[in-house]
């Protein structure tokens, strides 16, 4: 399936900025499953430092606002044609060795509330994969999907605590849960094209596990299964902060105003 993106990006400030660095992940992965067709980024009220490629092999530009600004726009568009492999994405690739997906991360923290979901998951399945697949059904039953429970800082086990929470939370469990049965995870930040709309308010989250005989495979734990060709890989890491579409700093300004406009259409 082709998937157009038009994605908006605006930082508004009350006061203007001395300086602001923002770490922007938005362009999708070339990989086996999906393929940029085409893909432009413009940037309004600031220019781009530099580009790179990270340790998780996600394409990185460094954009700086203009000084004095009060507002920076990132705005992305393009087309990116993806197969439907059932979640399957394949043998590990990139500069990351993969034993690195074993190990705790302040988002990925684990305590008592962990302990607990891993007892009541069991052993009793055929496979890792459908045991995996039953322990995103548990999460999500634990952690149903409400907004404005958590944030962006909140941690596995907090949001086990907590009992709501959104993408990212549900991905933060899962990813921390099979770290402890023995398995990497990671995190994916990408787009969805939803069924039910065309205009969204912000990007979707989701979790990888490695399995010796297939590879990583992806996991939705809060529409419950596995990526389809409605899915675009934009970014992954060990949790969200290595993957999040866009983060940094700045200095002056008193308040900041985001908004997002995203439009995800076949």
């Amino acid at each position: 399936m082709r998937l157009k993106i038009n994605h908006t990006t605006r930082y508004q400030y009350d006061t203007p900025l001395d300086y602001s660095l923002q770490q922007v992940r938005l362009t999708p992965k070339d990989r086996s499953g999906q393929k940029i067709i085409d893909w432009q980024m413009t940037v309004s009220g600031g220019k781009t430092e530099c580009s790179f490629v990270d340790q998780h092999s996600n394409h990185v530009d460094l954009i700086s606002i203009d000084p004095g600004g009060l507002d920076l726009t990132i705005h992305c568009e393009g087309e990116v044609e993806v197969t439907d492999n059932g979640g399957v994405v394949g043998q590990h690739q990139g500069f990351m060795a993969l034993w690195n997906f074993r190990r705790e991360t302040p988002l990925t923290k684990t305590g008592p509330h962990m302990a607990r979901l891993l007892a009541e998951l069991g052993d009793e399945y055929d496979g890792d994969i459908a045991k995996a697949h039953a322990l995103s059904a548990l999460v999500l039953q634990h952690v149903p999907y409400i907004l404005g429970k958590t944030d962006a800082r909140t941690s596995a086990e907090s949001a086990l605590q907590i009992g709501g929470g959104v993408c990212q939370d549900h991905a933060h469990i899962f990813i921390a849960a099979m770290r402890k049965l023995g398995f990497p995870a990671r995190y994916v930040s990408g787009y969805l094209m939803m069924n039910d709309r065309v205009n969204q308010d912000a990007t979707h989250g989701w979790a990888e596990a490695y399995f010796d005989e297939i590879g990583w495979i992806g996991f939705d734990i809060s529409n419950g299964y596995s990526p389809d060709d409605r899915y675009i890989r934009i970014a992954t890491g060990f949790d969200y902060k290595d993957a999040s579409p866009v983060s940094g700093m700045r200095y002056g300004g008193s308040s900041e105003n985001l908004v997002v406009q995203l439009q995800v259409q076949q």
